[in-house]
């Protein structure tokens, strides 16, 4: 386990939500149980694999002595809690790329603790909604949250850093600031203050520029336009002159569709289809300048991950990193076919123009260093972010872009 994740407490200590310890003739459940066959075919083969590795390191089989006699066919004694976790996610059941993503976290930890350490996820309205979910897990309600952290940055503006903010950095470059470049840890300071603690949940990759119900043909146009855009990206919109809405996904569809809201961005063409987008608004603008990636988090009440055992905070990780992964994967398979329907049946993809993607970019510039010289905090974390992501540019920049201009093209269209 490297530097970026929390001390263990000592095995064994009764975790949040526990039932009573097991009585000394329970049996531990066998790794190859622990894999089990229920699960789908691409699931099934990740957790016969992290079973296996789990099993070699202890975390998965016995976990006790052996019985008094020493025999060697003497039952283990099974010293692993019933662990049940609620999980309040931001995002409808529908969006089945992301919300999956929370059910796969769930089918892992239950597959790789036999059972013991189980967390159901409730969609955005069923337990809490979609924008009251780090409020849950702060007060306990829900033991874990699945969400994107530009939703709460009323709470603190740095929380956008975790999610991903206006010409910054693509999902892999992200990942590769949360998880091997101290943006976790930097993070994690942040969320220190609200009793939680955050694992990266995936990411959506490189986003559209949303829907609209006229076109934008510069930044004039934006002026007076009503538009469903959250977190820093909504900022600098509203400073362009744009009334900005903050909705939750399932919310997004009916205010398009009567006129409340003139524009929206979601995620892409996948999720965009799903929630119907195009059927209140034609026009199709690219690229999502605000969100050239969404992270999503794990954010963890701190009390009930410390009262966990160390091995299931081993399976959490283990689970959270596998379901990340799988979402960026699932939406670069599934938004190409999504985007060529979407074209089929006649929506209208335009570029934001130069005057919009200039004026973007640099009112985006005025207000991090406005925030950055208001809050020390914020000044920290946008530092550390800043130096990760010029450095990543200069690299991606080389190789990369080189590569992507020649054999990308025009691309979509």
């Amino acid at each position: 386990m490297d530097e970026q994740h929390a001390r263990k407490p000592a095995r064994g200590r009764p975790s949040a939500g526990s039932d009573r310890s097991p009585g000394p003739n329970e049996e531990t459940p066998r790794a190859q149980a622990v894999a089990g066959a229920a699960a789908p075919v691409g699931r099934r083969r990740f957790l016969g694999k992290a079973a296996t590795g789990l099993a070699g390191a202890g975390l998965v089989g016995a976990c006790g002595n052996q019985g008094s006699g020493g025999a060697d066919d003497a039952p283990a004694v099974q010293t692993r809690p019933r662990v049940q976790w609620r999980l309040a996610s931001s995002f409808p059941r529908g969006l089945d790329t992301i919300f999956g993503s929370a059910e796969m976290l769930g089918d892992v930890t239950s597959q790789l603790t036999g059972g013991r350490f189980q967390i159901r996820p409730y969609p955005a309205g069923e337990l809490v909604g979609g924008l009251q979910v780090m409020d849950a897990v702060q007060q306990g309600s829900a033991q874990v949250g699945q969400s994107t952290s530009y939703y709460f940055t009323g709470k603190n503006q740095a929380l956008a850093f975790d999610a991903g903010v206006p010409f910054g950095m693509t999902a892999r470059q992200q990942d590769a600031w949360l998880y091997e470049g101290g943006g976790g840890e930097v993070i994690r300071g942040v969320f220190a203050d609200f009793g939680i603690i955050t694992f990266p949940a995936g990411n959506t990759g490189g986003q559209m520029g949303g829907w609209f119900r006229r076109e934008v043909n510069s930044a004039e146009d934006l002026r007076g336009l009503k538009m469903r855009i959250p977190g820093l990206g909504g900022d600098v919109m509203n400073r362009m002159g744009v009334t900005v809405q903050v909705l939750a996904g399932g919310d997004i569809y009916p205010a398009l569709e009567r006129g409340a809201i003139d524009a929206t961005e979601w995620v892409g063409p996948y999720d965009d289809e799903k929630l119907g987008l195009h059927q209140a608004a034609n026009y199709y603008y690219y690229p999502g300048w605000w969100e050239p990636c969404a992270s999503m988090s794990y954010q963890v009440n701190r009390a009930a991950w410390e009262a966990l055992p160390s091995e299931y905070q081993a399976v959490f990780e283990v689970a959270a990193q596998a379901s990340a992964r799988r979402m960026l994967c699932t939406y670069d398979a599934k938004n190409p076919p999504a985007l060529r329907r979407l074209l089929d049946a006649g929506v209208q993809l335009r570029p934001f123009s130069d005057d919009i993607m200039a004026l973007a970019r640099t009112t985006t510039e005025e207000i991090l260093e406005e925030y950055a010289g208001a809050d020390p905090q914020y000044r920290s974390v946008y530092d550390h972010w800043r130096n990760f992501r010029d450095a990543s540019y200069r690299w991606f920049g080389t190789a990369e872009l080189r590569y992507a201009s020649f054999a990308f093209g025009e691309g979509a269209a």
